[in-house]
């Protein structure tokens, strides 16, 4: 229901548009550099110059994504950045609030808009006719205010979580790689003269010893479970190159590993949570209890699964094969105390996961009462803190 301080307005007559400014540079021609390089659905690269700088809408000209919109079509562009000729340039005009039109073209018809049957297009001429729901420019403010927050939280909890996973792999390395692990007294164990013995892996610590993925683990098959037989639920489903959906039912108790097996052979991924791995993977069962998953988690990763189908005419990881393939294995003490270091780690990474999926859940919810005005917010409200 749209309140009758709402009403549809053509987009042309809340927005200029700059698309006569875009320069589309081909891949070879670009120069890496600082600056976000834009298409359709994002950004594609980074170059060494801008012909953009301020706060801009971008809104996808053409592409498959158009229709089945698994990427957003319109996006916020802040700062100084590059757009080529895949996606049209707007900001709000006549004290209209850009991030405010950006959301109300979430939601808008844009399907009825486009043109071509192979490559859906969306013309100029057709964008400008886009019916957009819209209040007077200070309560487009005090929406884009509230939706904002809460885009800005998730946002910064993915950065947040991108901080957490470099601490962990990092901590990883010092440890198990590089041999920095701390000793009983405290001090890291190479630097402060720590014996290692010779290996068919070169030096390793001594007391370690050199084994084969099979001594640690098993990689079990994951169950067919196609898209049309899932039920919607709170159970993430994983397929080789990750979480594809959700169903009801878990496969598979958390936390635990994931290995592409076909599709995408050899990718690891992580589940804090009960889950549902797909016949395209693998999941990690370890043969001495969960005490070791998260060193699994690493210590897969670094073995690097995906060279192991490299040469295959059909990609795909030989369970046999990947079980061959040979891992340091460090003291049991030392797996103890690097589980415990890491999983504090990784509880805040889960933290953050579940904040942001609920997040992410009360913006849906909101952005298309707030944009046809039926939830209202009071102006003098707009200015509130940040969630």
């Amino acid at each position: 229901m749209r309140s009758e301080n709402f009403s549809l307005k053509p987009l042309a007559s809340l927005a200029n548009i700059y698309d006569s400014m875009r320069i589309p540079v081909k891949k070879a021609d670009r120069k890496p550099g600082p600056y976000p390089y834009y298409g359709a659905s994002g950004i594609v690269d980074y170059v060494d110059s801008y012909i953009f700088d301020g706060e801009y809408l971008l809104l996808a000209e053409d592409g498959e994504n158009l229709r089945s919109q698994n990427l957003p079509i319109a996006f916020m562009a802040t700062g100084k950045f590059w757009v080529n000729n895949h996606a049209h340039i707007l900001q709000g005009k006549n004290g209209n609030n850009t991030l405010y039109l950006c959301y109300a073209l979430k939601i808008a018809d844009i399907g009825s808009y486009l043109s071509g049957s192979t490559r859906p297009k969306l013309t100029q001429r057709d964008m400008k006719r886009i019916s957009v729901s819209c209040a007077d420019p200070e309560e487009q403010h005090a929406i884009a205010h509230i939706l904002g927050s809460l885009d800005d939280k998730i946002e910064l909890n993915r950065r947040m979580n991108q901080t957490l996973q470099a601490m962990a792999r990092a901590i990883f390395k010092h440890w198990f790689i590089d041999f920095e692990f701390p000793n009983e007294n405290g001090e890291p164990y190479k630097s402060s003269g720590g014996e290692t013995i010779n290996s068919p892996l070169g030096p390793i610590p001594k007391g370690w010893r050199i084994g084969r993925i099979e001594d640690v683990c098993e990689f079990s098959y994951g169950k067919a479970l196609k898209a049309d037989k899932r039920i919607q639920g709170r159970i993430p489903v994983y397929g080789s190159n990750g979480q594809i959906g959700w169903h009801n039912e878990s496969l598979v108790s958390g936390p635990g590993i994931i290995v592409g097996r076909k599709g995408n052979p050899g990718l690891i991924h992580w589940s804090e949570e009960d889950f549902f791995p797909i016949d395209t993977t693998f999941y990690v069962v370890p043969r001495v209890g969960k005490s070791i998953m998260h060193f699994l988690y690493f210590a897969l990763k670094h073995v690097d699964l995906p060279r192991l189908s490299a040469d295959s005419a059909v990609p795909g990881l030989n369970r046999n094969i990947a079980y061959m393939q040979q891992l340091v294995i460090p003291t049991e003490q030392l797996l103890r105390d690097f589980e415990n270091r890491i999983s504090i780690i990784f509880d805040l990474l889960q933290t953050n996961c579940w904040q942001n999926q609920s997040l992410s859940e009360l913006r849906d919810s909101l952005l298309p009462k707030l944009v046809s005005g039926e939830i209202r917010v009071p102006v003098s409200e707009k200015e509130d803190d940040q969630l």
